[in-house]
């Protein structure tokens, strides 16, 4: 059954992201490093078989999930059929209004995302974080620590050496010349 106040297509969108969320704890469980999981969007579009920019349209709400897609949703995440379709006891990812980009006007620092690709690193890190808060703290300050710990000024460049004065290198010269060569031994 749909749950109040949700159609279909809203219902399909919330259970969609409850789907990628699903794999993104999962990625985050069986490789918690930041090299693995970056591509989790294009591996989550490849898994369910379509394009990476169709995921994205569907994510900002710009196409809805029909009723093929919804199968096949459901037989590449392993759901049974019509399970999109339904409310599940789990709480629904928050659902975002589109807005077109060229009439948003955004106060200048408010802290939320300004775009999907914000949006997905701050609940990649939710996620994260709510998995292990311990560990996660301690990697995430150890990664932004890097990142956010001003670089120390390079060292001074090393004094210059002396320089021969024009009358040492005369006299060296002069010195020079006046020395026989070395005989080879034989």
């Amino acid at each position: 059954m749909i749950s109040p106040g949700h159609d279909t297509a809203t219902q399909r969108y919330l259970n969609a992201l409850a789907l990628f969320d699903e794999f993104v704890r999962t990625a985050a469980s069986t490789a918690p490093d930041a090299a693995a999981l970056r591509g989790l969007e294009r591996r989550f579009a490849e898994r369910i078989e379509i394009q990476p920019s169709y995921w994205s349209q569907i994510k900002g709400r710009t196409r809805q999930i029909g009723e093929r897609l919804a199968r096949q949703f459901e037989q590449r995440c392993g759901k049974p059929a019509g399970w999109l379709d339904h409310a599940h006891g789990a709480p629904a990812p928050a659902v975002v209004a589109p807005t077109s980009t060229r009439s948003a006007v955004r106060p200048p620092d408010t802290g939320t995302p300004r775009d999907e690709d914000e949006r997905f690193i701050v609940e990649l890190v939710l996620t994260y974080y709510r998995r292990n808060p311990q560990r996660a703290r301690q990697r995430l300050l150890d990664l932004l620590g890097e990142v956010l710990v001003p670089v120390p000024a390079p060292p001074p460049p090393p004094a210059p050496l002396p320089t021969v004065a024009a009358a040492d290198a005369a006299l060296w010269a002069q010195t020079r010349q006046s020395i026989a060569p070395l005989k080879k031994k034989r």
